[in-house]
């Protein structure tokens, strides 16, 4: 794994010795970044979450890309100590935060303090459930708004719905086993632009 973009361009990140995380794959990152790119534009600015955050993986790359801060959710005492690593390694520590608590019991803990995120990284382990609970969740959370992207990625062989209340997916890549939904909020019956 490495940091495709921006301040940390090229650094190596440190991976788990196990198979208990799995790592977005380098060339789903690139995809992911590159749609996030042309939707998004400039990270400058954008506060950003990662739930499920495992290596650290997506949140370091936007915070490379100049996003302003990220917030890493992971459950595993392991997992919070390799994201730690992987900031000190891409020098991005003083932009993050590492929260080591079950994925909802965080979102719910988080948004009794914080405002709204610009983007949302929601990366599970696949085929457990965990997608759907939690963009259920995020529907009615104060931590996204209309100016929030949330990204799901879950396997290609799970049956993920496209809308979670006002929670609705604009767009879905498929790239081999891997699906990435984009999902935005919504007053409309019908999915966001």
């Amino acid at each position: 794994m490495r940091v495709i973009a921006g301040s940390a361009r090229g650094r190596q990140l440190l991976a788990p010795k196990n198979q208990r995380v799995r790592p977005t794959a380098d060339r789903v990152k690139e995809a992911l970044f590159s749609i996030l790119v042309s939707r998004l534009g400039d990270f400058s600015g954008m506060r950003v979450l990662d739930v499920f955050a495992g290596t650290g993986n997506l949140g370091i790359e936007a915070l490379s890309r100049g996003a302003d801060s990220a917030v890493f959710i992971d459950s595993h005492r392991e997992s919070a100590e390799l994201i730690r690593k992987n900031l000190e390694v891409t020098r991005l520590a003083d932009r993050a935060r590492v929260v080591v608590q079950e994925a909802a019991a965080a979102l719910r803990w988080l948004s009794r303090g914080e405002a709204a995120f610009h983007l949302v990284f929601l990366d599970p382990p696949y085929a457990e459930g965990h997608t759907q609970r939690l963009l259920e969740l995020l529907s009615t959370s104060p931590l996204i708004d209309a100016g929030t992207t949330v990204v799901a990625e879950f396997s290609a062989k799970e049956d993920v719905p496209t809308r979670f209340g006002r929670l609705a997916e604009s767009e879905r890549r498929v790239y081999g086993d891997t699906a990435l939904s984009f999902l935005t909020l919504s007053d409309r019956g019908e999915p966001c632009p």
